[in-house]
């Protein structure tokens, strides 16, 4: 999950009907309406479907592209408290029209999925991005934190967080107060190193998927293009929605 922050929803977008569900179930309640391509959003924005957000907006990712162009984000969660613009869950996005969103973020989120899910969730991912969309997934490096435990470290601190210190137990099964204040929601349910991560979204019908680890921070960066992209068109983008700015990471 992404830091906790508080930040200002986006009131142009308070029109998208919201969608009433569980995280774990994929069960949902909609409304008659759904969210359609381009409602309440200006002609010429972009617009970013930012999955599993908590309380963070646009202006905490640190990708420079979202920060550099026209883009108009819309965020959802299960939790109505981080008061996101459609309320539902990864696995179930019923309330987003097909081809709804140009790009798509998951800040540590899909780690908190039972395994059988994950093709559900990145179905979904797929479904509702538009034809030349891509998605951006951060997560956990399960493979950074198994070293450390290798080497007997299973509670040092492997990084700090905004939250407080990191240890390879934590990035595996999630931050222990978070977990105690929310055990539903906050357990992680499966993990990811690079290449299973990028497995999973070839599995799911994405064209071309690159990605990277970054050993000090813990986690993982991956981008998915949902059309095919030449080797040089996906490395132009990963310029701009790959390479993360310095910053804390979740948990």
């Amino acid at each position: 999950m992404t830091r906790l922050r508080e930040w200002a929803g986006n009131a142009a977008l308070t029109l998208l009907q919201r969608l009433v569900g569980s995280r774990e179930t994929g069960e949902t309640t909609k409304t008659t309406a759904v969210a359609q391509p381009g409602a309440a959003v200006q002609q010429e924005a972009r617009l970013l479907l930012h999955v599993g957000c908590g309380h963070a907006t646009l202006d905490g990712i640190p990708l420079a592209g979202f920060h550099n162009s026209n883009w108009r984000e819309v965020r959802l969660d299960a939790d109505e408290s981080v008061d996101p613009d459609i309320v539902g869950t990864m696995v179930v996005m019923d309330a987003v029209a097909d081809g709804f969103a140009d790009a798509l973020f998951s800040s540590h989120g899909i780690e908190h999925l039972y395994w059988h899910d994950v093709p559900l969730a990145l179905a979904e991912f797929r479904r509702v991005l538009k034809n030349d969309g891509f998605v951006v997934i951060t997560c956990p490096d399960v493979q950074a934190a198994a070293k450390m435990i290798a080497d007997d470290k299973m509670f040092e601190t492997a990084y700090q967080s905004a939250a407080g210190p990191i240890t390879p137990f934590d990035i595996l099964y999630s931050y222990r107060p978070f977990v105690a204040a929310n055990p539903e929601w906050m357990s992680h349910h499966c993990g990811f190193t690079l290449s299973t991560l990028m497995t999973v979204l070839k599995d799911a019908g994405f064209a071309v998927v690159s990605g990277m680890r970054r050993p000090s921070g813990f986690d993982l960066w991956v981008l998915a293009s949902k059309s095919p992209r030449t080797a040089a068109e996906l490395a132009a983008l990963a310029e701009d929605y790959l390479i993360p700015k310095q910053q804390n990471q979740g948990t």
